[in-house]
């Protein structure tokens, strides 16, 4: 068999291992607030997760014609060595998603993959498409969480004011209810956001190993593998990261539940429909979590929890581009 063949299989498999690891270390994205509140249960919500995340992947290609581009005009037809390209970049990014997973920090999957993408370029020389990066990574991965943080804070000052004069258990009961809505928005939102990447990465590797050019659409069968590999992943659960989002940052009561999952939902619609921009669910939902919790008042939130997630989030590009450019050299020496 063509050793080129066996390199792209290889690749598509440890993409979707990636995909995966994507769902269970993102489940809680969509889900922990709605758990912490006990609008659902929890086997509830990750199947309803599952499914959502399953149908988001195939709302649109903005995303995943984002994450190709970064190095595409550097791995397109460049056979092997573009395959370990690829390869290093996925390693990269599953290496530091299991480590954030194992100690319970809700990093991005999205910023890892983008990290390893840019690490395993640069070691190889490849061309990195730089205005992608700053104009679609770097910009929307500092304002997404700032407009989620501030969002959240408003539609909850605004939902305090409309039911200043309401019973609190009715309005308990009934934002309940709703959460099970935005949980679901969300949850679309992620497999908008995260199933795409993994679509990116695949088609990297067709690109690669010459089996499609820049120009072609992402294949049917790339969508529904990436859409099923993360939808698998996200029902396998994330309960280390589900207890930091759902409690240790603050305890959340259903308004505020509802209130940091429709606004992180729609910052995701906004930035990967509007802008093709791959910005971080992990993000999103954290700082509207902190948002929506400052409302109470802003000791509520344990910013000490807070800080260990950002430095994860700061560090994040750097530590899997490392991992990636590391992983690039090893492969490297077996090419042929």
């Amino acid at each position: 068999m063509d050793l080129a063949l066996v390199m792209v299989v290889a690749v598509v498999l440890v993409a979707l291992v990636f995909d995966y690891t994507n769902g269970f270390h993102d489940a809680a994205n969509a889900i922990a607030t709605s758990i912490s509140t006990r609008a659902l249960t929890p086997r509830v919500a990750l199947a309803m997760a599952a499914v959502m995340n399953f149908l988001g992947a195939f709302l649109g290609t903005e995303v995943a014609d984002t994450i190709g581009s970064i190095i595409a005009t550097g791995v397109e037809g460049d056979g092997l060595h573009g395959l370990t390209v690829v390869l290093g970049a996925l390693v990269g990014a599953i290496t530091w998603n299991l480590i954030t997973w194992y100690y319970g920090l809700p990093s991005s999957s999205s910023h890892a993959l983008i990290g390893g993408l840019v690490g395993a370029g640069l070691a190889s020389s490849s061309a990195v498409k730089w205005d992608a990066v700053i104009d679609k990574v770097l910009i929307p991965m500092v304002l997404s969480p700032l407009i989620g943080f501030a969002g959240a804070f408003a539609l909850m000052l605004a939902i305090m004011w409309g039911f200043r004069n309401a019973n609190p258990g009715k309005v308990n009961r009934n934002f309940k209810i709703a959460q099970t809505v935005s949980a679901a928005a969300m949850a679309l939102g992620h497999g908008l956001q995260d199933a795409q990447k993994t679509m990116g990465v695949i088609f990297l590797a067709l690109l690669a190993g010459g089996y499609y050019s820049a120009d072609d659409g992402i294949p049917f069968w790339v969508k529904v593998s990436a859409a099923t590999a993360i939808s698998l992943g996200t029902y396998s659960g994330g309960w280390r990261i589900m207890r930091t989002l759902g409690r240790r940052i603050i305890d959340l009561d259903p308004p505020r539940g509802f209130a940091s999952e429709t606004v992180a939902a729609t910052v995701l619609y906004v930035m990967a429909i509007g802008l093709g921009a791959p910005v971080s669910t992990t993000h999103t939902i954290t700082s509207s979590v902190m948002g929506a919790g400052a409302t109470k008042r802003f000791s509520a939130v344990r910013w000490g929890v807070a800080r260990g997630i950002v430095t994860a989030w700061i560090v994040t590009i750097p530590a899997a581009a490392v991992v990636a450019a590391a992983a690039y050299g090893i492969g490297q020496t077996f090419l042929p």
